[in-house]
């Protein structure tokens, strides 16, 4: 049976329902018949109506209100999936940056010298300390892996480049210690963006790149560019739209920056060096045409690439039911993702 906590909150789309808002007068959310291509176990969650996606705060202090009301349900989240996986979490300071490790109760010997850095999805803007750690906890449990998720600094107080800054300086870091072969990158969302970007940072300034990479859903372009931002709004139940929060979030991490920076916007980047990549993106998904872009320019380049696009699902969703079969199968493909590059 499901624990009534675990799909109520997941990440920070579906966090955001503490807001409390309505859909825009503009954009209804589609209704769908039930699906019969999934799991009954996720077939009940893909009918809940989509939340909280459209507010608009003004200020610093109302996105402080809007990250605060979803940090509570997401640290029982992350408490619950310690226990269940027996996973110990530690905080650590790493090149400056607050990070956490979290480390498996068994590990194979093969992955006692490898470690995988996460990055958190939240739109450069949620999921702040321990509620960031929501994706990471189950590729711990059932991969193996110790795993290093960076708590980089956030807009609207730290607008880009904090966040990938932060990112790169504890890759860099790791690298004293572990060779880049033995370095895993993962991340969905935004998360997802900032895995395309440090690879390419590294490649721009001669520094080894990781051994492999997985890059769930990426915002890999943060202006309204791509079919599905157009085909999938109000077919997303996690997003819904460009034009709700997503939209400020640009705002306050952009700023007055190009969006075709590659920095911001890594579609519009090099590929030609780029390490085995892992791309995961669902039929309902928002960000689906962010996700395929970014494949065609690693087919452009002859660079390995994988593409997973898991059905019924909207932005981000094979993450946040944690024990539905497809959540624990989409875990297994990423361990064995990393098993096949990582040396």
């Amino acid at each position: 049976m499901l624990n009534p906590l675990k799909p109520t909150l997941l990440c920070s789309a579906l966090a955001l329902a503490q807001a409390g808002s309505a859909c825009a007068d503009t954009i209804v959310a589609q209704q769908f018949a039930p699906l019969t291509t999934v799991s009954p176990e996720l077939a009940q969650f893909l009918q809940l109506p989509p939340v909280g996606w459209d507010v608009h705060p003004q200020t610093a202090e109302q996105w402080e209100e809007l990250v605060q009301s979803s940090i509570p349900l997401s640290e029982q989240l992350v408490d619950h999936l310690c226990t269940q996986y027996e996973l110990t979490v530690t905080p650590e300071t790493i090149a400056g940056v607050p990070c956490f490790r979290i480390t498996p109760p068994h590990q194979p010997q093969l992955k006692q010298d490898q470690v995988l850095l996460y990055l958190h999805c939240g739109g450069y803007v949620l999921n702040p300390g321990k509620a960031g750690l929501v994706e990471a906890l189950p590729l711990a449990g059932i991969g193996g892996y110790t795993i290093i998720a960076v708590d980089y600094r956030m807009a609207p107080q730290h607008p880009y480049p904090a966040a990938i800054d932060d990112a790169f300086a504890v890759y860099q870091e790791l690298l004293q210690t572990t060779p880049a072969s033995k370095i895993g990158i993962f991340g969905s969302s935004s998360g997802g963006a900032m895995s395309l970007i440090v690879p390419m940072m590294c490649q721009e300034k001669g520094i080894a790149q990781p051994g492999a990479v997985m890059a769930g859903t990426p915002w890999s372009d943060l202006g309204k560019v791509g079919d599905t931002y157009y085909s999938h709004e109000g077919v997303d139940q996690t997003m819904v739209s460009y034009e709700g929060w997503l939209k400020d979030a640009v705002r306050v991490y952009a700023g007055d920056h190009d969006l075709k920076d590659p920095h911001l916007s890594p579609v519009y980047g090099d590929y030609s060096n780029f390490p085995p990549l892992l791309l995961i993106a669902g039929t309902r998904d928002l960000f689906l045409s962010n996700t395929v872009r970014v494949q065609a320019k690693m087919l452009a380049a002859k660079r390995p690439v994988e593409l997973i696009v898991y059905e019924g699902i909207s932005h981000a969703q094979y993450f946040f039911f944690p024990d539905v079969p497809e959540t624990k199968q989409h875990y297994r493909n990423v361990t064995a993702f990393f098993e096949r590059y990582l040396q």
